[in-house]
């Protein structure tokens, strides 16, 4: 989902006089949990391509854990009652404002289309083979996903994920607040897609 009313919420929020922006993200939960015990444990588990990559996971890891500490959850590798393994994702890809029709090349910046366009050159417009599209703003993807299996019986009791995109590259600050939303309303969940909004200090994003 292109959010240009969020993006460019953002925009007049940090370049003004504004103290705090939103981190929006789309959630979908499933849950068979009910209730869950205040201080309820448990341990992180990873896939084998995670523990290829320790560093990355162990950083995800303390992010998920924050959001897990927040709705009553514990870690206790020795004592665990539930499993959980998470994910997250980030794609950089091209702005949805990206001008698709707009080319740059050796005689200057024109319109038209892919392998043929219209450029300004010394005072006129001249037709001519399209070369590489100019540099644009990236727009970034992001999605992170919690699972929770009950250590007895090896079930999935409780499911996550939560989408955000827009055009800053602030993963860092931005995927701790996803993980937080993902687990908005744990254990009992609102049913469907939902969206959840977190505000945070502008000063965050740095």
């Amino acid at each position: 989902m292109k959010r240009a009313f969020s993006a460019l919420l953002l925009i007049a929020t940090l370049s003004g006089c504004a103290t705090s922006w939103v981190v929006d993200s789309d959630v979908k939960s499933f849950s068979s949990l009910g209730t869950v015990a205040p201080g309820a444990t448990y341990r992180f588990e990873r896939l084998p391509s995670q523990q290829a990559d320790a560093a990355r996971q162990e950083s995800l890891e303390a992010m998920a854990a924050a959001a897990l500490d927040k709705v009553g959850l514990r870690r206790d590798d020795a004592r665990a009652q539930y499993s959980a393994q998470i994910g997250a994702r980030v794609t950089a890809g091209l702005s949805p404002w990206a001008d698709p029709w707009l080319f740059d090349g050796p005689w200057g910046y024109g319109y038209g289309y892919p392998g043929y366009a219209r450029r300004w050159h010394g005072g006129g417009w001249y037709g001519g083979p399209a070369f590489m599209p100019p540099a644009a703003n990236p727009w970034y993807e992001r999605e992170v996903s919690i699972v929770l299996r009950d250590i007895g019986s090896n079930r999935v009791v409780y499911e996550t994920r939560a989408r955000n995109d827009g055009p800053y590259n602030v993963s860092a600050t931005i995927l701790p607040v996803m993980f937080e939303a993902a687990l908005q309303g744990f254990p009992n969940p609102p049913q469907g897609e939902r969206r959840v909004n977190i505000e945070l200090s502008a000063a965050k994003k740095k």
